[in-house]
């Protein structure tokens, strides 16, 4: 099939390239390169740099591609970031989705696979959290992707257009290979910046919250190699190819999880560096505990992880980060 990934140059949409690529289908990447980078679009995808929001260029790449199915990563997703700037989140979340939708619907193209977030919940009732739980998002991110998992639902109803959402919880690692990882800026997950300060790119790495009703008082993450990450998204592909498929929203985790101070310590033992930590106060709004529960995604896509491992996670991480010192620039 002819799939196209908007935000294909990015984190986890670069990954599932590649996924796609060794499942035999051919590759078009959308991204306006605001986040993504263009090294990290392999070779064999043809990469179209364009944004969401112009419809002229997104439907040049319908009409020049024949597109089959639809792969949609491109998204803000600084959580502080929503908070303050709440319009800029639904305008490119939110409207962006919109514009693409309707390009599906003009060049009668009904399959997407959409990259959601556990941020759609907020606080949990319970843990592990199952997709059956309220979605109460405390921020702006979360609701612009639960906004679009609505108007994707309505989609289904009114046009026909199937979807699956996936909820995701902590993403990590990179590429075997080494070659694509993770280069945000700026960087706010855990892994980077701790393998940043392993680096020296940072004096130590600030544990936020010791306070927490967990084991060792830090915070709880289900933590999931990006790699997996992006072999689901090929089954949920695979799975709205099948006669009669219908859309659904599926949690991608591995079920448990690992504490701030596991993390430090899994970084210190792979990197063989002694990582200084510095413990600072709660963040407002952090949960104690965030873990999927992934018995659906395991039972309806057949999802079977290959890194489902803390320092294999972390190993890859720093495979990339001792390749990129400075991202993708090095």
């Amino acid at each position: 099939m002819n799939v196209l990934v908007c935000g294909g140059a990015g984190y986890i949409g670069s990954h599932a390239v590649i996924e796609l690529l060794e499942a035999g289908h051919n590759v078009i990447v959308f991204d306006n390169l605001e986040k993504g980078h263009r090294a990290a679009v392999a070779e064999d995808a043809t990469l179209v740099v364009g944004d969401l929001r112009d419809p002229v260029a997104l439907e040049g790449v319908f009409a020049d591609h024949s597109i089959d199915a639809v792969m949609h990563f491109a998204a803000y997703s600084l959580v502080g970031e929503s908070v303050t700037q709440p319009d800029k989140y639904y305008d490119n979340n939110v409207y962006g989705s919109y514009c693409l939708l309707q390009a599906m619907r003009k060049f009668n193209v009904n399959k997407i696979v959409f990259s959601s977030t556990a941020a759609t919940y907020g606080e949990p009732e319970q843990v592990p959290i199952t997709e059956e739980q309220k979605t109460v998002p405390t921020n702006p991110y979360g609701e612009t992707k639960l906004a679009v998992e609505k108007m994707l639902g309505w989609y289904d109803r009114a046009y026909g257009l199937k979807s699956m959402c996936l909820r995701y919880f902590n993403v990590a690692g990179a590429h075997e290979s080494g070659t694509i990882g993770e280069d945000h800026t700026p960087e706010t997950h855990l892994i980077p910046l701790v393998l940043g300060a392993a680096l020296g790119k940072t004096d130590c790495i600030r544990i936020f919250g010791t306070d927490y009703d967990t084991p060792d008082g830090t915070c709880i993450r289900d933590y999931i190699h990006v790699s997996d990450l992006a072999a689901a998204h090929v089954l949920a592909l695979a799975k709205l190819c099948e006669p009669g498929a219908e859309s659904n929203i599926y949690n991608l985790g591995y079920g448990h999880g690992f504490s701030n101070l596991e993390i430090l310590e899994a970084a210190r033992r792979v990197t063989g560096i002694p990582i200084r930590a510095e413990m600072a106060d709660r963040r407002p709004g952090d949960p104690s505990i965030l873990i999927a529960s992934s018995d659906a995604v395991v039972r309806d896509l057949g999802f079977a992880p290959r890194y489902d491992d803390l320092d294999v996670i972390i190993q890859s991480a720093w495979a990339f980060f001792k390749a990129h010192p400075n991202g993708y620039e090095s």
